[in-house]
């Protein structure tokens, strides 16, 4: 069964991304034309609003082209915004070429002042972020209200399947699980879902209509398989499978016919190789090295600060730590650590303060405390603002560690990972996804997960994503310790 919600949820962004170019480029004419912004009136041409706005109109439905070329009525970008927010730009830069392009070979000019496209392209860009927001919160507030979700089948006995049921049953998901086929297992603690024993036992319900099946096991017995992918195809539903393994293959996937005649899955290690690593490299170096020079007044004036608070400590914390291949790097922090408890465990620090009841509550929060003791009052203020982290960024230029990238873990941290060695296929990184994603609020097995993804989802685009994701957290004063 079709779910129409996301054809109606395209078709609404079409006309709204019509409508906000055609708006962009009548402010744009109006404040060079009519109000004579920032222009002299004696570089105007002649003009005509009705014909210069109809000429538009007909030229936007090419820009709509380039728009849906650059994947932008994809169901996919809906939810990734710095990604739809970089095509959004890319696009409308390449429909202001096209624009000019057609005013270069028309037999009369379009635009009556050289200024009018550029302005036209500033606004368009504004437009269509701000007419994009709003549609996205228009939808999540129609989920809320049970209107547009698509309606899922969840098939399989496996802990990927109650993880599913989880995510989905989220308020303003944008899914409604209808049914889990299988065992108490399957679905954890929400007992408000249905549960079938067989894929038979589901068709015999009252409750049918489904858009979609997420299969998260294949059984050993291939009849089942083939009834349920059969059952998708015949009914034009969605179907998708959901590897148990999902660490193995969110990595980089390429399908290639083996010996001209058998498919078969490549998956690498990390999509960081060949000329990726020589441009993350050179980006590091450039990036890097311009805000080190930038960083070096307020470097000086922290390092002054440490120093007068406790003059007898060094101002520098240098820890070893994993970068890649397993190798150790001495990672350069400021010392935010009292110097008492510098080179201590964290066990060790509370016992010798006399507070042993601390070290359960510490390994209990995530290996943190609100109010650690052992923590100086200017370094409270430093993680607090992640400044302790400034002095990597010469460990960047070096090439010890990258600007992004997993994040440093001690030897002993990193042997709790099964997979560590996966993630060590790459550098660490100054900043990570595992940072900018509630480095606080979430497991270190869950931070792990979201190094792995990094390390074998990585590109240029998301190092992007990742750098301007942490200046906004930092900003916002939640900082990325």
């Amino acid at each position: 069964m079709r779910n129409n919600a996301s054809l109606v949820y395209n078709s609404c962004l079409v006309i709204g991304d019509f409508l906000a170019l055609v708006a962009a480029f009548i402010v744009a004419y109006l404040l060079r034309v009519k109000y004579q912004v920032g222009i002299d009136p004696r570089d105007i041409g002649p003009s005509n609003g009705r014909a210069f706005l109809g000429v538009f109109i007909g030229l936007a439905p090419f820009w709509i082209l380039i728009f849906s070329l650059l994947g932008l009525y994809n169901s996919s970008i809906y939810e990734k915004r710095f990604k739809e927010f970089g095509r959004l730009f890319i696009g409308s830069f390449i429909g202001l070429l096209f624009v000019i392009f057609w005013n270069f070979v028309a037999s009369e000019p379009i635009f009556p002042a050289r200024l009018v496209p550029i302005y036209g392209f500033a606004f368009a860009f504004v437009f269509l972020i701000v007419f994009r927001n709003v549609a996205r919160l228009v939808r999540v507030w129609l989920f809320r209200y049970g209107i547009g979700l698509t309606r899922v089948l969840i098939v399989g006995n496996t802990t990927m399947s109650r993880e599913m049921v989880e995510w989905l049953t989220t308020r303003g998901s944008g899914y409604r699980v209808v049914g889990v086929i299988g065992n108490q297992r399957a679905l954890g603690t929400h007992t408000d879902v249905p549960l079938y024993s067989s894929f038979k036992q589901f068709l015999a319900s009252d409750d049918r209509e489904v858009h979609g099946i997420l299969q998260t096991e294949l059984y050993a017995d291939e009849a089942r398989n083939a009834e349920i992918l059969t059952y998708a195809q015949e009914n034009h539903l969605s179907f998708r499978f959901v590897p148990g393994n999902n660490e193995l293959f969110v990595g980089n996937i390429e399908v290639e016919l083996f010996r001209s005649s058998i498919p078969v899955i490549t998956i690498h290690q990390t999509a960081l190789f060949g000329w990726g690593r020589v441009l993350k490299r050179i980006t590091d170096l450039l990036v890097g090295g311009l805000v080190c020079i930038c960083a070096s007044p307020l470097l000086l004036v922290l390092a002054i600060s440490i120093k007068l608070s406790d003059p007898h400590a060094p101002v520098l914390y240098t820890p070893k730590r994993l970068g890649r291949y397993g190798k150790q790097v001495a990672i350069l922090k400021f010392r935010s650590m009292k110097q008492a408890y510098t080179d201590m465990s964290p066990e060790e620090g509370f016992i010798k303060m006399g507070r042993p009841d601390l070290i359960k509550e510490y390994r209990q929060n995530g290996d943190q405390l609100e109010n650690d003791p052992r923590v100086s009052r200017i370094g409270k203020f430093m993680r607090r603002t992640s400044l302790d982290e400034l002095p990597q960024l010469w460990n960047v230029v070096r090439g010890d560690i990258s600007l992004v990238g997993p994040r440093p873990l001690d030897p002993f941290e990193m042997e709790q990972y099964a997979k560590k060695n996966h993630i060590l296929a790459v550098k660490t990184g100054l900043t990570g996804l595992a940072q900018v994603s509630g480095r606080r609020n979430i497991s270190f097995e869950e931070r792990r997960k979201l190094d792995l993804f990094y390390v074998q989802n990585w590109s240029l685009w998301l190092d992007l994503t990742i750098i301007l994701k942490t200046i906004r957290v930092v900003l916002g004063g939640r900082g990325t310790n």
